[in-house]
């Protein structure tokens, strides 16, 4: 569908350092706006297809054990019924969920590894029916002995070491070594739309294919997934993006599995089946971000300089592998925090638990381990007597400097800036609610404990107990390392009469994707943005643009994009305007009947990596972030409350201002909500609180003022300087807020989420 053009909504914006853009820079209409303010936009479950079946999963009720029978109920009728097990896996097909590794089945065939897991699939045309079918098979088992505790586990998924310099020798020279231990909690992606698809026997000209329509982020993840398990050559298999309501990661992976479900009953009945998951299912069923448990040893000399950083970080992997090695990359990576250090030593394993798998949420694994990082500084500031701004200044990465992996940071680097920028911001803000309330703001916005606060924690005259905390942090833009260049991205452009189509494989779920390359597109070809049409992704007519993830769509693919477009330029010729652009665009599709120019990701000269041995430059970019909390804690019910938060970001630039802004607002609120509220209760290994009514997030009430700055310091290999926005805002809030709540009361809290349970404990 067409977009049409929109001006500029005057959202507050640094200044453009790649002179005055037309297009790129400003607040154009969003592309799919109006089909979803107007109730136009048809997700999943608004498609319906004649003759359709309706599809669910019967799946294991223990962590661990052998099947022993399944048995339907004599006495139920069972007319209309489909049923699949494992035993329809015929070869060519493979019963193995195609990921980083095969370790995953798509059904159970004699154990089970962890509660919920699918062992039968069952459908009919009758959603109550099937419901009523569903409840009359029951499952046998012979239990098992589960590993369902991380911290004690023993059988590793995935391992990975950094090192860099002498560690010891550093340790012999320090003045003083600082310890800490750190946790974190999983994280629900509590997307707004749960994850469907419709599969579909047949695909295009293929009777013996699969068509899947669905809500996902990578639609060739699921082709890849689908040509595995059903032995078809991508010929044969066809996915199609349906309008989708948010991923978080959380519709990265999962959405292979719930295709790969609903082929294998579309095929065995002949018919389309719809699998839509009710919330409480997706809650027990789908991954959710790693619990993590991670160890810093510091050597540090006396005037703060670091001098070595000794990190073993653990993270719960579930019952399958699934995406967790990228996760542990990631976060090993970033584990040191933006500080640099002559020797380094990372050791990151995922373990085996006979849970659910935990797999990709947004920030990938960086989120928790620059939540011990940053929590850890503040620990160091506390153990030497130094100012917590201080000792990061002393620290903290500037150009020319070497990252854990022996990258040097020749490019973007703005970790000092981002730091000042959120100071003065802060400043004001605390000034604006000093005055506000009719008091004079204290001086320094980022200082030690409130006062009020006594030795055991509680306030005086019951008043809240009041804090202010800080962190700083750093993404990598894309994949890790060789990474971008095993995807070979393509992406391009198709000319029209009346403009151009994007031939894209990237996915929109809420971030603003279209919009954003049909900017970076109509900036390059010097366009209007309306002459820009863009659509859902359709693998039987888009290449593939790699997944939707990493922080990597806007950098990666939109300078794809942007090269596809100068390529098209330059074969159009001069032209002055739209108008123009036109008549040039005719005339050439009438001498050649289609123009289509499609590009491949070509890797930056300048970077080099070692998958292997993990050295090198892990990233191309970086994008920086500093955050700081304002909370009060309730010194009867120990609730802590953000009052404030201040988030300033380098991405590069900002495509669009609005949208970007909105990823950092988005991106922080969740972290205030992994910080302060989301707490996932494991027993027996399944997700005991699966429901809305006590998987508590944070909703508008509990949604504090968020001041968002943008900095640009452009990436010269971004498309106009580029680089990514929407993982790095969630990277830095839960240590903000507990560095905030150490300064509210005296206490270390070294745990998310800070639950009214927690600090309870730690202070009285």
């Amino acid at each position: 569908m067409p977009k049409k053009s929109g001006r500029d909504g005057g959202a507050r914006r640094a200044k453009s350092r790649s002179g005055e853009l037309r297009t790129v820079g400003h607040n154009v209409a969003r592309a799919e706006g109006v089909e979803k303010v107007t109730g136009a936009a048809r997700y999943i479950d608004d498609l319906v297809f004649d003759d359709m079946l309706y599809g669910a999963t019967l799946r294991s009720t223990v962590p661990a054990g052998r099947i022993v029978a399944v048995e339907k109920d004599p006495q139920f009728d069972w007319t209309g019924f489909v049923f699949v097990d494992h035993r329809d896996i015929t070869a060519p097909g493979r019963n193995a969920v195609a990921m980083i590794t095969e370790d995953q089945p798509f059904l159970a065939v004699d154990r089970v590894r962890h509660q919920a897991e699918p062992i039968w699939l069952v459908a009919h045309a009758d959603r109550a029916r099937l419901a009523a079918g569903l409840a009359r098979i029951t499952v046998r088992y012979e239990k098992e002995k589960a590993q369902l505790d991380f911290e004690t586990a023993t059988e590793v998924l995935k391992e990975i070491a950094i090192k860099r310099g002498d560690l010891d020798a550093a340790f012999a020279r320090a003045d003083v070594v600082v310890e800490g231990t750190y946790r974190t909690g999983a994280q629900e992606q509590l997307y707004i739309e749960t994850n469907g698809v419709i599969a579909q026997p047949g695909a295009g000209d293929h009777a013996d294919g699969i068509t899947v329509h669905g809500s996902m982020q990578c639609p060739y993840y699921v082709v890849r997934a689908l040509r595995v398990l059903l032995g078809l050559p991508e010929a044969k298999v066809r996915v199609v993006q349906t309008t989708t309501g948010g991923g978080f990661g959380g519709k990265e992976e999962y959405p292979s599995v719930l295709a790969g479900h609903a082929a294998l009953l579309a095929r065995k009945a002949g018919k389309p089946v719809k699998m839509v998951y009710e919330r409480h299912e997706d809650l027990i069923a789908t991954t959710k971000r790693h619990p993590s448990i991670i160890t810093h040893r510091t050597a540090m000399k006396k005037d703060g300089t670091i001098l070595g950083i000794d990190i073993d970080l653990r993270l719960d992997g579930g019952a399958y592998v699934t995406l967790s090695p990228v996760v542990l990359s990631r976060a090993a990576i970033h584990a040191t925090g933006p500080y640099r250090a002559d020797a380094v030593r990372i050791r990151g394993r995922v373990m085996m638990t006979h849970t659910p798998p935990n797999g990709a949420f947004r920030g990938f694994g960086a989120p928790q381990s620059q939540f011990a990082a940053e929590v850890h500084m503040d620990r160091i500031a506390a153990e030497l007597g130094i100012e917590p701004i201080a000792l990061r200044r002393k620290n903290l990465f500037n150009t020319g400097d070497v990252t854990a992996t022996g990258q040097k940071l020749h490019d973007s680097v703005a970790a000092h800036e981002v730091l000042d920028r959120a100071l003065a911001r802060h400043a004001i803000a605390t000034k604006a609610a000093a005055k506000a309330r009719g008091k004079t703001a204290a001086k320094g916005a980022v200082k030690g404990a409130v006062k009020g606060a006594t030795k055991n924690g509680a306030a005086a005259n019951g008043a809240p107990l009041r804090g202010t905390g800080l962190a700083l942090f750093f993404h990598g833009s894309g994949f890790t390392g060789g990474g971008e260049v095993k995807l070979a991205s393509k992406a391009g452009i198709a000319l029209t009469k009346d403009g151009v189509q994007l031939l894209v494989g990237s996915t929109e779920i809420g971030q603003g994707t279209r919009t954003m390359h049909a900017q970076i597109v109509a900036e390059s070809l010097g366009i209007p943005y309306d002459m820009i049409d863009t659509a859902d992704p359709d693998t039987a007519r888009v290449p593939d643009s790699g997944p939707t993830v990493a922080s990597r769509t806007c950098m990666v693919v939109g300078r794809i994009l942007q090269r596809a477009a100068e390529k098209l330029r330059a074969q159009l010729g001069d032209y002055d305007d739209g108008k123009s652009f036109k008549k040039r665009a005719r005339k050439l599709l009438e001498a050649r009947g289609t123009v289509e120019v499609i590009e491949e990701y070509e890797r930056p000269g300048d970077i080099v990596w070692n998958d292997t041995t993990y050295e090198g430059d892990a990233y191309g970019a970086y994008a920086w972030g500093a955050n700081i909390a304002d909370i009060e804690i309730d010194p009867i019910s120990y609730q802590a409350r953000c009052t404030h938060f201040t988030a300033v970001i380098d991405i590069g630039k900002a495509i669009h201002p609005i949208l970007a802004e909105g990823q950092i607002e988005g991106g922080t609120l969740q972290g205030i909500g992994w910080a302060l509220y989301e707490d996932v209760v494991m027993r027996d290994g399944k997700m005991h609180n699966a429901s809305l009514t006590n998987y508590i997030i944070p909703t508008t009430l509990d949604t504090p003022p968020i001041t968002v700055e943008i900095v640009e310091h452009p990436y010269k290999n971004g498309p106009f300087g580029a680089k990514g926005v929407g993982e790095c805002p969630i990277d830095g809030p839960a240590a903000a807020i507990v560095n905030a709540i150490r300064a509210a009361t005296g206490k270390r809290l070294d745990a998310v989420p800070a639950t009214p349970e927690r600090i309870m404990k730690a202070l009285v």
